[in-house]
């Protein structure tokens, strides 16, 4: 069997939608194995896709590896048995909730589930990539609110992007990649603003961390408070460790809205690994705080020596900084390669100067730290 040539495949791309062929690449970052091979570099501060560096509870490793002999049988396709455990920790109806290949795949399956090409988005900038992509693959129209020089942003800014007929509004809290979270009030002016033909996707991935800081609100109470439709996303990868099992989660409003969703997800998206990893993560959160208190002290001093430095990081509630290199963040990550430290530079125009580096382990830390201030800018 021959592959095509090119010319004999331009026919087929050429109709292509061009939405998709219009669409930016997801930066996921470099890998260690990359950066080992290309950099002859062993020692590697992976500080670029804000991973947990302790990795899961010792019971979530017992428990995967107890179940690996059943790896031949398909997962539950319900995930009911972590449902009904998530259920019970959220006090909410297992009806109100669904689960993802990771809280990204949730942004997928809403976005095909209630977008159409021509639909009205409204998203922040700086943003998670994929908010912005995943809409787009679908030819919705993307319109961003630009956060300010304090990386907050602006109530006022948001609800004048909230014409009537916007379809979506779709952001992170705490940001990613700021690390800012809204506050309680401008949250209730901009859902007090919004009609029941906006959905509001609310993308909590770094809850935990965020929830060490006594001041950060019980959003999923507040977003209950009103009768609009919403979906609140949350994720196993970060603080409990599972990134590598891929698996998130979302808590809906109405059951009808899981329903819907439930037509369009693939029926075994979450593996069987996965499912048991996150019951044995969620039956361990002395596990998760310590893994929180360590990472949020870790942080701080991180922040403190930037400061000494004379760089200045948006105040963060997650497990990274943002940082404003000052120069084009692409050539700054570049050239902290060869000292085996990986960051992941922002792309979008605004921002482009700044860099956004995970809290690691303290020695992960302290080899950013060390190249960062050898570097001449």
């Amino acid at each position: 069997m021959t592959t095509g040539t090119l010319n004999e495949l331009k026919p087929f791309l050429g109709a292509t939608r061009a939405a998709i062929r219009e669409l930016p690449l997801y930066n996921s970052g470099l890998s260690i194995d990359y950066v080992r091979k290309h950099y002859g570099v062993e020692k590697i501060a992976k500080l670029g896709s804000n991973e947990n560096p302790y990795g899961p509870s010792p019971k979530v490793i017992a428990a995967v590896a107890s179940a690996a002999a059943e790896i031949g049988l398909y997962p539950d396709a319900s995930c009911d048995s972590l449902r009904a455990v998530l259920a019970g920790y959220l006090q909410v109806a297992p009806e109100q909730l669904i689960f993802g290949n990771g809280s990204e795949d949730l942004i997928s399956v809403a976005v095909h589930t209630f977008l159409s090409p021509g639909d009205q988005v409204v998203t922040f900038a700086p943003s998670f990539g994929l908010h912005v992509i995943w809409p787009q693959s679908v030819g919705a129209d993307v319109a961003t609110v630009s956060i300010g020089v304090d990386y907050k942003m602006d109530v006022d800014e948001v609800m004048a992007a909230l014409t009537p007929g916007v379809r979506m509004l779709l952001f992170g809290n705490p940001s990613n990649p700021a690390g800012t979270s809204i506050s309680a009030e401008d949250l209730r002016s901009i859902l007090n603003h919004l009609t029941p033909e906006t959905l509001v996707l609310f993308d909590e991935a770094y809850l935990e961390y965020a929830m060490a800081d006594p001041s950060y609100p019980d959003f999923h109470s507040i977003l209950a408070e009103f009768n609009i439709p919403w979906l609140m996303l949350r994720t196993f990868s970060k603080a409990y460790g599972l990134a590598g099992l891929r698996i998130g989660y979302a808590i809906a409003s109405d059951p009808e809205i899981i329903q819907l969703m439930d037509r369009v997800r693939a029926p075994f998206n979450v593996n069987r690994l996965a499912q048991i990893g996150a019951i044995a993560a969620l039956e361990d959160r002395g596990y998760v705080d310590s893994v929180v208190t360590r990472t949020v002290a870790e942080r701080e001093r991180m922040r403190a020596e930037l400061e000494l430095m004379g760089d200045t990081a948006a105040p963060s509630l997650t497990n990274f900084l943002f940082l404003d290199a000052r120069t084009n963040a692409s050539e700054i990550a570049r050239r902290l390669l060869p000292g085996g430290v990986i960051v992941k530079p922002w792309m979008e125009p605004a921002f482009n100067t700044h860099i956004r580096v995970s809290v690691g382990s303290r020695e992960a830390n302290d080899q950013f730290l060390a190249a960062w201030k050898a570097l001449a800018r």
